[in-house]
């Protein structure tokens, strides 16, 4: 039978229908229905002034609103061939891993409540809400911090700011490892995560899974890698599994967590004196630029004239996670609650999936036209 789940259930954090094939309680494939609340925030974007472009972009996801606005900011800096100065290139990586934290936490407490393990859901809010003051401390507002600007940030943080931030990473680093042990020893949640969802790294390569959910089938990339400032300035590593379960992405995001804090630290013990913006004239032309957000990889393609845009898209990690999820990790899953948590596992947000024209796996457009249907656009 086919068994709809959504568009609102209370296992989905947002509108979206899963459409899983059943036989008894078992699941062999699953569709996933998008269309319920696309917004075309690109096609809005057209013909604004950077000013306006840069405030919509932080509005593309609720969850990691932050680096949407370091990679549109980025963008513009590239046409012009300039960059931030380094004390703001130092201030975006501190944003950028603080955001980090914040939306793997959350992505876990979501997945702890799939599996009906209220007490780990709950700790994990609990370890959240610090890092939201920290980011509220450091910008002034805890999820659309308003931060980047093309040239820099919008303010310097002041060495009180820095001091205050270190002691609730060192008291988050002091009790973290007792919430993952319960995670990875608990015998509970070990056997409804391992085995469960999985997806082979041939498969993660064919379906174009990014950030923690291809790394947990084994690809070895993470955009940080190619980014200046992380190449250049830093100290830190790929966090990576072989496994490709439910296991191995929670454990994952858990893992990056600890290289975060790492970088949190090596930006407030080093961070340059100087400028934290500086003018930037902005000539007509076109790049691409890419970040590591918390869930993947995030792309920007923007045209300008100069002092407007003419053309933008943007994509974002979700949409290919979504995929693999339905393609892959669906197919033979042992109940229908465990399809509800593995879809859970790979941390999808619907708010940035919906908001744009996205690729197919051939790099055709293809946009939605209408409720649940996508058109193909050579």
């Amino acid at each position: 039978m086919i068994l709809p789940i959504g568009p609102i259930h209370p296992g989905l954090k947002e509108p979206l229908r899963l459409k899983l094939k059943t036989r008894g309680e078992k699941v062999l494939s699953a569709e996933i229905d998008y269309g319920y609340v696309h917004r075309g925030i690109e096609r809005v974007m057209q013909g604004k002034t950077w000013q306006k472009g840069i405030f919509l972009s932080e509005r593309v996801c609720g969850i990691c609103s932050y680096i949407h606005t370091q990679t549109f900011a980025e963008t513009f800096e590239k046409i012009a061939g300039e960059r931030a100065p380094l004390r703001a290139q130092y201030l975006r990586v501190l944003t950028n891993e603080l955001d980090r934290l914040q939306s793997h936490f959350i992505a876990n407490s979501t997945y702890f409540k799939a599996i009906e393990h209220e007490t780990l859901f709950m700790y994990m809010l609990y370890l959240r809400e610090p890092i939201m003051d920290a980011i509220e401390l450091l910008t002034g507002n805890r999820v659309n911090m308003g931060w980047n600007v093309v040239g820099g940030v919008k303010m310097d943080a002041k060495e009180t700011h820095l001091k205050s931030i270190l002691k609730i990473i060192n008291n988050l680093e002091a009790e973290y490892d007792k919430y993952v042990e319960m995670f990875e020893e608990g015998p509970l949640l070990s056997l409804r995560s391992k085995d469960v969802g999985k997806m082979s790294k041939e498969d993660a390569i064919k379906g174009r899974a990014v950030g923690p959910i291809g790394r947990a089938s084994g690809l070895k990339h993470d955009v940080r890698e190619d980014h200046h400032t992380y190449k250049d300035e830093f100290d830190w590593k790929v966090i990576w599994r072989k496994e490709g379960d439910n296991f191995a992405r929670t454990m994952n995001r858990f893992n990056e967590v600890r290289e975060s804090i790492k970088l949190i630290k090596q930006v407030i013990e080093n961070i340059p004196e100087g400028d934290v913006r500086k003018n930037i004239n902005i000539p007509a032309g076109y790049a691409d630029w890419r970040n590591e957000a918390p869930r993947g990889e995030v792309s920007y393609f923007i045209k300008t004239n100069g002092n407007l845009i003419q053309d933008v898209s943007i994509r974002t990690p979700s949409i290919m996670n979504i995929d693999v999820c339905a393609k892959y990790m669906m197919n033979d899953v042992p109940t229908v609650a465990d399809a509800i948590a593995t879809y859970a596992s790979v941390d999808p947000c619907i708010a940035c999936t919906e908001r744009v024209i996205i690729l197919d796996e051939n790099g055709d457009k293809k946009e939605f036209d209408g409720l649940h249907k996508v058109k193909y656009l050579k």
